[in-house]
């Protein structure tokens, strides 16, 4: 059990006072990003930290060197550095389930192994044992060991599930294209929209495709309804191709060699026809938003292999360790988690923007979404007294350049600021010449110029020399002190995808310890799970219609009257 119980109400420390009045001082005193530049020439190293292969400059924020401190104070006052142990210790922080939170267990060696003790499990043993499987599985699919029901090698893989048990394997899996060296791509459906399916299936042949089903219990709606349709999907298509005899066993057979499941609930994987034996579980202090390294990761093991889902494994493990050893005042993953609450809670700036300069990590943005939001959105605390400031931002965003030509206008002129993180990589898999220029070069380059432009901006003087006319500047003036965190990689590698996840990781626990929230339940998502339950026997059953309310009884009724 959790020692961390009582939640400090970080807004009636002395940090947090002082941190108010220097917000204050820097709002009244017309602070300036350009100025900051010019009167510190070392400003730029002071504020640029390196992480691995990852560079992360912070010095287009709006913060100085004592921002820094009082931030570092206000981190001790609510115990962050205590919390952060207990979590690495496997005690119950999440106490409104009463369950460890041990997603960094799951990127430990395999020589801490008896090392972590919980709830009666040695858990780094347990994380392993799974590894060692899911690796044997994956090597025998990408040999061409392991067959469909026709005896052909798999070479696709639909992988079902939702929310945590998607986003995090799709986005990964988008990210890493260029390192899927065994001629088996990955399609993945959560939606259960049957639109989703249809068209993810299109392309797919049965007698390669492998499908796995994700869901810890077993029991998610959206999750089993896929399942069962892509069984029906593929069990009509081998037999009309006639290899697939209409016989109880041979339906038996095909579901047995073209199913896995990731999931704990043995008796209801077998009662689908999925062999035991092909289940790989994970563990309940594992939430499903940070669950891409654990056994969700399967579709990655098979398209990867096993030595590159390792070198994923290894960036994780390389933030975490650092997270855990470097102070405050100089832990680049502390300082980006509280840079979000001082940007929250004292500049009332309420979304964030996550801009990656990489087509490849064109889906990060949509995981951050739950990542942040599903670990942060809450109105109390973990011991259920109401929160005392604001919590959480909304996160969202697009791959640069797209996203210049779409919202951009906003970021730079709009009335609200938007804390944005600009991610870029220096390398490309892809070097292209237009024939007058590197393109990866002018790539960067926008991505250089937009940090620069959004922390510079652009005054009306500059603007006049410009010859512009005089009723036009101000259209043209730009303001900045837009603030902006900038994350530079060497390469987009396994590596460095598993170090930016596990970046983000902490970056939400930080938020979540200074606002006395927990972030690792998810009571949100649920009561509208329920109502689903109850509303959908209303579409055919008049009693069921009539005791819904006026507006869900009218939408209801436009659907009767529509319905084909």
């Amino acid at each position: 059990m959790s020692s961390v119980r009582e939640p400090i109400d970080a807004t009636q420390t002395a940090a947090w006072s002082a941190l108010q009045v220097h917000a204050d001082r820097l709002k009244s005193s017309e602070f300036s990003l350009a100025r900051c530049f010019d009167e510190q020439p070392e400003r730029a190293s002071e504020l640029s930290f390196d992480v691995g292969n990852l560079h992360i400059d912070l010095s287009k924020n709006l913060m100085t060197s004592k921002t820094v401190t009082l931030l570092a104070d206000l981190a001790r006052a609510v115990g962050l550095e205590e919390r952060r142990d207990a979590m690495f210790a496997g005690e119950h922080i999440n106490t409104t389930e009463d369950r460890a939170v041990l997603h960094t267990a799951l990127r430990r060696p395999v020589s801490d192994a008896g090392t972590l003790m919980v709830d009666g499990q040695d858990v780094v043993a347990d994380v392993h044992e799974v590894l060692h499987r899911m690796y044997e599985f994956a090597r025998a699919v990408r040999e061409g060991a392991w067959t469909g029901v026709s005896g052909k090698r798999i070479e696709h893989v639909l992988s079902i599930g939702i929310g945590g048990s998607d986003l995090g394997p799709v986005m990964v899996y988008e990210a890493l294209k260029p390192y899927a060296d065994a001629g088996i791509d990955c399609t993945f459906v959560s939606n259960i929209d049957p639109n989703d399916m249809a068209e993810k299936t299109k392309h797919l042949d049965p007698e390669t495709t492998l499908v796995i089903v994700v869901s810890k219990t077993f029991t998610t709606l959206e999750t089993l309804v896929n399942a069962r349709t892509a069984k029906r999907w593929l069990l009509d298509s081998l037999y009309e191709r006639g290899v697939l005899a209409d016989t109880p066993e041979a339906r038996a057979e095909a579901v047995a060699k073209h199913f896995v499941a990731v999931s704990t609930a043995l008796d209801l994987v077998a009662n689908f026809g999925i062999d035991p034996n092909n289940a790989f579980g994970f563990w309940n202090w594992v939430g499903g938003r940070y669950s891409v390294d654990s056994a969700v990761g399967l579709s990655l093991i098979l398209a990867l292999g096993p030595e590159r889902f390792e070198e994923f494994l290894e960036g994780f493990r390389e933030i975490d360790e650092y997270f855990v050893a470097t102070p405050l005042e100089h832990n680049v993953v502390a300082l980006m988690g509280l840079l979000n609450v001082w940007y929250t809670s004292f500049f009332g700036f309420t979304t964030h923007a996550v801009l990656p300069y990489n087509q490849y990590l064109h889906r990060f943005p949509a995981y951050l979404q739950q990542l942040t939001m599903e670990s942060n959105g809450k109105h109390v605390r973990w011991d259920g007294t109401p929160v005392t400031s604001a919590t959480g931002e909304i996160f969202w965003g697009e791959p640069g350049t797209n996203g210049q030509h779409a919202f951009y206008q906003l970021i730079h002129q709009g009335t609200q600021v938007i804390p944005a993180d600009f991610i870029a990589f220096v390398n490309t898999p892809n070097p292209t010449c237009d024939g007058e220029q590197d393109v990866h070069e002018l790539f960067l380059g926008n991505f250089l110029a937009q940090t620069k432009a959004l922390a510079f901006g652009k005054s009306a003087e500059e603007v006049q020399k410009e010859g512009t006319p005089e009723w036009m500047v101000q259209a043209r003036v730009f303001a900045g002190n837009r603030p902006t965190t900038s994350i530079l990689g060497v390469d987009l590698t396994p590596h460095a995808i598993g170090a930016l996840i596990a970046l983000y990781e902490h970056i939400t626990f930080v938020e979540g310890s200074v606002w006395g929230i927990d972030s690792y339940d998810q009571w949100g998502v649920e009561l509208g799970k329920q109502m689903a339950k109850d509303i959908t026997p209303a579409f055919s059953d008049d009693d069921a219609l009539a005791t819904q309310d006026a507006s869900t009884r009218a939408l209801i009724e436009f659907y009767r009257a529509h319905r084909r």
